[in-house]
């Protein structure tokens, strides 16, 4: 029996639900399999502690993450529960769709939740295992087909409305190129030749030219962590570019419990910007604010359109800095007050930031050459106060802003 029938098995249930809610510290796992040994296989107690740790981890993706099962994989390339949600959402009401690559089902029961009949397709049979185990205990009453296979040797039925791919990465960088998935990118982009409507996940730095003409680039960030790119096919596109931002990863247990909650309660916190044609803003001196956009917005390339938006200019032509003269609460954006904006000369820097009496920085580099940690020693940090040190470029200059944050509105 393989480790992970075992671990489905009564005897992996019995064990599991003896472990639940243990911290596993490697420490700690070396004395629990000792305790352990003699009543439950040694194959099957290295599963089970495994699976702890992978469920602790999972917590930042998933409300009820204790209910399921992962692989290592199959936890890092998976979308969180609120990310899942969002995507889904433009599959809602149809009948079919096939999720291939599914992985331990993140977007599996997203998809579930959102269209009648799903088909699940993994070529690992212990990924599937564990993805039809999650949705029989966050969705059991969901309707879904499991297929262990090649997605590219899936014979098609013609009543397949909607595809979503979420290709393995064959590397762990998170600039995308054409050759760096499983199944390739252009393998992925051709099924809207065979089914109109197509969602292909990808790495958060898949490059633009990638997206062929009429396709959808939209950028997903949970707070300032940007964790996914989408590409929507013309049949489910609405704009070229979009940029999207959510409050948290993470659901209420009730809204996955439900199912089939609303559509207010479980995407509650989603805000997204769209490309606008000839979106331009002025370049000027820094004002007395700073915004630092969403990596979302920036990989969109939406950064004019947010200047256009709040009324910002930005501070260099070639940087995705905005500035203004008032303060502003934006989900798109990190507002910096400015204490301070100067050139940068290190040592003239040191001395406002000893009279500022500033003792704890975090460093931000954008579009300066230099190691910040390095810069961080000679300066010197010593006081009481914190703050943000911005060290960009204003009109092709080297420049420094002094910042202190902002809070944001839920912040006050």
């Amino acid at each position: 029996m393989s480790q992970s029938a075992e671990l489905l098995s009564p005897a992996g249930a019995e064990l599991l639900s003896r472990l639940r809610g243990v911290d596993v510290t490697p420490e700690k796992a070396l004395r629990l399999a000792e305790q352990l040994r003699g009543q439950y296989s040694p194959g099957l107690v290295a599963a089970a502690l495994t699976q702890l740790s992978l469920r602790t981890a999972a917590r930042d993706k998933f409300g009820l993450a204790d209910d399921m099962f992962f692989t290592r994989a199959g936890l890092e390339q998976s979308s969180s529960e609120a990310v899942a949600r969002h995507s889904a959402r433009r599959f809602a009401s149809l009948d079919l769709i096939a999720d291939l690559c599914c992985g331990i089902g993140g977007d599996l029961v997203a998809l579930a939740g959102a269209a009648r009949r799903v088909l699940a397709v993994d070529a690992d049979l212990q990924t599937l295992r564990f993805a039809e185990r999650n949705v029989a205990v966050l969705l059991p009453a969901a309707s879904v087909l499991f297929v262990c296979a090649d997605v590219r040797d899936l014979t098609w039925a013609g009543d397949v409305q909607a595809v979503f791919i979420d290709p393995a990465r064959r590397t762990s960088s998170r600039r995308l190129r054409a050759g760096d998935s499983q199944p390739p990118v252009d393998w992925c982009l051709a099924l809207a030749d065979r089914v109109p409507r197509v969602c292909i996940k990808a790495a958060p730095g898949v490059p633009h030219e990638l997206v062929p003409s009429g396709w959808e680039l939209e950028f997903v960030a949970t707070g300032r962590d940007l964790k996914e790119g989408l590409l929507w096919s013309p049949a489910l596109a609405t704009t070229t570019r979009r940029a999207t931002v959510l409050r948290s990863a993470v659901l209420r247990s009730a809204v996955l419990r439900s199912g089939t909650a609303d559509e207010g309660t479980a995407m509650a916190g989603a805000e997204t910007m769209v490309a606008e044609p000839g979106a331009q803003v002025p370049v000027a001196d820094p004002g007395q604010y700073l915004l630092d956009p969403s990596p979302a917005v920036t990989r969109a390339g939406l950064v004019a359109e947010l200047g256009q938006q709040l009324g910002a200019w930005q501070i260099d032509p070639m940087i995705a800095f905005l500035s203004l003269d008032r303060p502003v609460s934006t989900p798109f954006a990190r507002t910096l007050h400015v204490l301070e904006s100067m050139p940068w000369h290190e040592r003239q820097v040191a001395q406002r930031l000893r009279e500022l009496g500033i003792g704890s920085a975090d460093l931000r580099r954008r579009g300066l050459a230099g190691d910040v940690e390095q810069i961080r020693r000679r300066l010197g940090l010593s006081g009481d106060r914190t703050a943000t040190i911005v060290l960009t470029r204003h009109r092709d200059r080297p420049w420094c802003l002094i910042c202190e944050a902002v809070p944001a509105a839920d912040e006050r």
